[in-house]
C-alpha cells in the first residue's frame, strides 16, 4: 500500500471521524472514546482550524494514494510548567491497513516534530492487549512506566 504522512487539514475532519468511529466500533477496544463516539465532524475541523494557531500540538494523517485516510495522530505538549518537555502521543490504523508501516510512519512524525518542539519525552497509553503497537512502541525505544490496575 502506498501512502504519504503530512499535517491534518480542517477538510480532513469528515473521513477522521469515519475513522475514529470504525476503530472504536472494533471489539477489541482499540480506542477510548467517550460514549463509544469520537468527536463530531464540526468539533474535529474546529479542533483541526484551531491547531493551526497553536504550536504546541500536532495531527498528522497517513493518506492512501486514493485520497483515504487510513491512519491518524495527534501528538501535544503537556501545559502544565513543569512538563513542557513531555507530549502526549494519541495514535490509530485502519483495520486494513495495519502492518503496513502506516503505524511506524505515523509514529516517526511526531518524533521529528517532537526533536523540532524540543520536547524531550513521549509518553502515550495503550491497552496491555494491543500487541502490535506495543511491539512498535518497543521498536521505537519507549519504556514502560506503570500498568494502571483496575483501570
Amino acid at each position: 500500500m502506498d501512502f504519504r504522512i503530512r499535517h491534518a487539514d480542517p477538510s480532513d475532519a469528515d473521513q477522521l471521524t469515519r475513522l475514529a468511529d470504525s476503530v472504536s466500533a472494533e471489539p477489541e477496544g482499540w480506542l477510548i472514546s467517550v460514549a463509544g463516539e469520537w468527536r463530531s465532524a464540526g468539533d474535529e475541523r474546529r479542533f483541526l482550524k484551531a491547531l493551526r494557531r497553536y504550536p504546541h500540538a500536532a495531527v498528522f494523517v497517513a493518506e492512501r494514494d486514493d485520497g483515504a485516510l487510513v491512519g491518524r495522530l495527534s501528538v501535544g505538549r503537556d501545559p502544565h510548567p513543569a512538563s513542557t518537555h513531555v507530549a502526549d502521543v494519541g495514535l490509530m490504523v485502519a483495520v486494513d491497513a495495519r502492518r503496513q508501516g502506516v503505524g511506524t510512519a505515523l509514529l516517526r512524525a511526531a518524533v521529528d516534530w517532537a526533536r523540532e518542539a524540543g520536547v524531550r519525552k513521549l509518553e502515550l497509553h495503550v491497552f496491555p492487549w494491543n500487541e502490535a503497537a506495543i511491539a512498535l512502541y518497543d521498536a521505537f525505544g519507549f519504556q514502560r512506566e506503570g500498568f494502571r490496575k483496575r483501570h
